[in-house]
């Protein structure tokens, strides 16, 4: 064998015998972490951590990419968005989003970040190539949750001291109505159908039900866990399950999730977890609810069959998000 195929069948040998670093479905349980400016990555089996991401200051909100390549990580206190690469478990990018943000939406081809812009009050468009900011869109004071539409077409933004949420259109930069819902809304969820928009109002113990054709509040789902006085009843987080049937909401002080029957719009269970019951997600299967407990510093760990809390795994200071690689 010559010597440059000899160089070509080592070299071939090499990349073969090499591990393949793959992003796709790694099961890692990713949760932010306010207080250690970090991101903590569990094992998605055994709830073993990891490893733990250095961020900027306050970690928070975060969402993947389409393709789950990157992790999206808002940290509010250095006014950007830092990226992860997922399979390196390493932050490769950061983008300058303004001054203290607070939550945000990607589009589809994660090219765009939706902001909301707490001291600006405003939902703030930024490109995540150029990492300029495009254009502010002035909404409520103190805007917290966005939700963007599948179609990428609308945009959602609680006000959590004008206690409404303004529709904007994202093709325009204009906004379409103001809707008023409970006291202090904070997070969404939307139907499968897209017809119906869940807003948790963190005040009013309550979550809106809103008709997105109309913009009317439709209905008004309260939370009265037994022992527990209506002001400690906080809801924020709140997810929905893929079918529709069953919306789950972190009930904060209360120290309980909520399992919201859809089409009756009733609770069915209550579920008791750690301290501030924050922000909830679903596993791909549905059958584990995962619950950021802000102030007893873990996350429970829920059979959504059976509503049994099984678990609570010890995460960083102050959990915020969790966000689910499977």
């Amino acid at each position: 064998m010559s010597f440059r195929r000899l160089t070509l069948a080592t070299a071939l040998a090499g990349v073969l015998a090499a591990p393949l670093v793959q992003a796709k479905d790694t099961g890692y349980i990713f949760v932010s972490s306010e207080k250690d400016n970090a991101v903590t990555v569990l094992d998605g089996k055994s709830y073993d951590v990891v490893k733990v991401i250095k961020t900027g200051k306050r970690a928070r909100d975060m969402h993947f990419d389409a393709g789950h390549t990157r992790l999206y990580v808002v940290a509010s206190d250095s006014g950007r968005v830092d990226v992860i690469d997922v399979a390196k478990l390493e932050v490769v990018d950061r983008i300058p989003v303004g001054e203290d943000p607070e939550m945000f939406a990607l589009s589809a081809d994660a090219g765009t970040l939706y902001v909301s812009s707490e001291e600006d009050s405003a939902l703030t468009v930024v490109d995540a190539a150029s990492k300029k900011i495009v254009r502010q869109i002035k909404v409520g004071g103190e805007p917290e949750g966005v939700l963007l539409t599948p179609d990428g077409k609308t945009a959602y933004v609680t006000s959590e001291v004008a206690n409404m949420v303004s529709v904007v259109d994202v093709a325009s930069g204009q906004s379409q109505a103001k809707i008023v819902v409970g006291n202090r809304p904070r997070r969404f969820a939307l139907t499968p159908d897209g017809k119906e928009l869940w807003v948790s109002n963190e005040l009013g113990g309550s979550v809106s039900i809103v008709d997105t054709a109309t913009h009317k509040v439709v209905a008004t789902v309260k939370f009265e866990p037994k022992g527990f006085r209506a002001d400690d009843v906080t809801p924020v987080g709140l997810t929905m399950s893929r079918d529709g049937k069953t919306v789950w909401v972190a009930l904060g002080r209360a120290n309980h999730v909520a399992a919201v029957d859809v089409a009756a719009r009733k609770v069915s269970d209550y579920v008791l977890v750690g301290k501030r019951a924050w922000s909830v997600a679903l596993d791909r299967s549905e059958a584990r609810l995962f619950v950021a407990n802000g102030l007893s510093d873990d996350v429970s760990v829920i059979d959504t069959a059976t509503h049994k809390a099984l678990r609570a795994i010890k995460t960083g200071r102050v959990p915020h998000t969790v966000a689910i690689d499977d």
